[in-house]
């Protein structure tokens, strides 16, 4: 069962994504030769329109296929129905700001899709962060001696006029083990009154302990508003998610560099699905919140600058509106090419470190 629902979210997830750039297609005057539910072999097809919509064999996703996607088709005439589709509504005869809005509508669907599920459990009670709570202090520790409690909320670390909030159990593990042997200011909140102690973390601590020597855990609070208000409230929260995992995926670079542990946990399909069945088990609401987790991190994944993301063409079609040239056909395909076959090799190695995470 498990399988089958991770299945039709990941259906949902890319169909809404592809409806997107349908959509963008569609508004913008390109000829939209096919719309795919799934992947080929093609199961069933009916032209409505002047548009194939197509059920696949393969149920893992669509796509969209726009006349003059690729650079050939760019000056040559479509037939269809007897009919002659000029090369005018090819995609790459389009204006770039026309171009963006079709690569970017894919994006935005996927941040609507996750503001819509947010702001729906916002109707119903979803439990969202709470700060970072204190659940034990160990003994002989700077948390000891700076007076913390079981109990207390960590706000933030400061040092100068460098103050960085905890929002994550991630961020005060790593923020405080780069103070490590420094003084700093730690604010916290114990019963509603908000205070800030000098702490110094240990650079070295003992085996089991942290640099601060507490134990820690995300806690987390009931919302629930009017159906009127969960709107605005779903609208800050899906981009308050989103601007976290844009702040974490731009750390990745630097802490690999440094050959420092990253924040962020990469998981394949394989890892998807247990994340899934997991969630499974704590009702629909639960698998919810992951699908708006899992469309918001889809947007940004897409808009980043690399080939054979949406994001990689776009970097190529704001070349062309800044220049006014229409970029290198050949590097784009060579960069696209390499592109997905970098992003095949590393969803294979994901998904092996994924099996090998659960065999273990």
């Amino acid at each position: 069962m498990t399988i089958i629902i991770f299945i039709i979210i990941l259906l949902v997830l890319v169909l809404v994504h592809e409806f997107g750039h349908f959509f963008a297609a569609k508004k913008q005057g390109i000829y939209v030769e096919e719309f795919g539910f799934g992947f080929p072999p093609r199961l069933f097809g009916k032209k409505r329109g002047e548009t194939l919509y197509s059920l696949n064999l393969l149920p893992i996703g669509g796509f969209v296929k726009l006349y003059g996607e690729e650079y050939h088709e760019s000056h040559k005439e479509l037939k269809h129905k007897g009919k002659t589709i000029p090369a005018s509504r090819a995609f790459v005869n389009k204006k770039p700001w026309q171009k963006t809005i079709v690569i970017v509508g894919g994006v935005i669907m996927n941040f609507i899709l996750g503001w819509v599920l947010i702001s729906y459990l916002f109707t119903v009670g979803t439990p969202v962060p709470n700060g970072i709570k204190i659940v034990e202090v160990q003994k002989n520790s700077p948390a000891e001696d700076a007076h913390l409690m079981k109990g207390d909320h960590v706000l933030y670390l400061q040092q100068g006029n460098e103050k960085n909030e905890i929002q994550t159990t991630n961020d005060l593990v790593e923020l405080s083990g780069t103070y490590g042997d420094q003084e700093v200011m730690l604010g916290f909140e114990r019963d509603g009154e908000t205070s800030q102690v000098q702490i110094i973390p240990r650079a070295q601590p003992p085996k089991g302990e942290g640099a601060l020597g507490v134990v820690i855990t995300q806690d987390s609070v009931v919302k629930k508003y009017p159906w009127y208000q969960a709107p605005f409230y779903g609208l800050a929260e899906a981009a308050s998610m989103t601007r976290r995992i844009v702040v974490e995926i731009v750390k990745i670079p630097a802490q690999l560099i440094a050959q420092q542990k990253t924040k962020v946990d990469f998981a394949g399909p394989v890892g998807i699905a247990q994340v899934v069945g997991e969630a499974r088990a704590f009702g629909l609401n639960a698998l919810l919140q992951i699908v708006a987790l899992l469309s918001l991190n889809l947007a940004v994944v897409n808009i980043l600058p690399l080939p054979a993301l949406d994001g990689g063409r776009l970097v190529f079609i704001l070349y062309e509106w800044i220049t006014g040239k229409k970029p290198n056909e050949k590097l784009e395909q060579h960069l696209n090419t390499a592109g997905i076959t970098f992003l095949l090799l590393l969803t294979v190695l994901i998904t092996i470190n994924d099996i090998v995470r659960l065999v273990k």
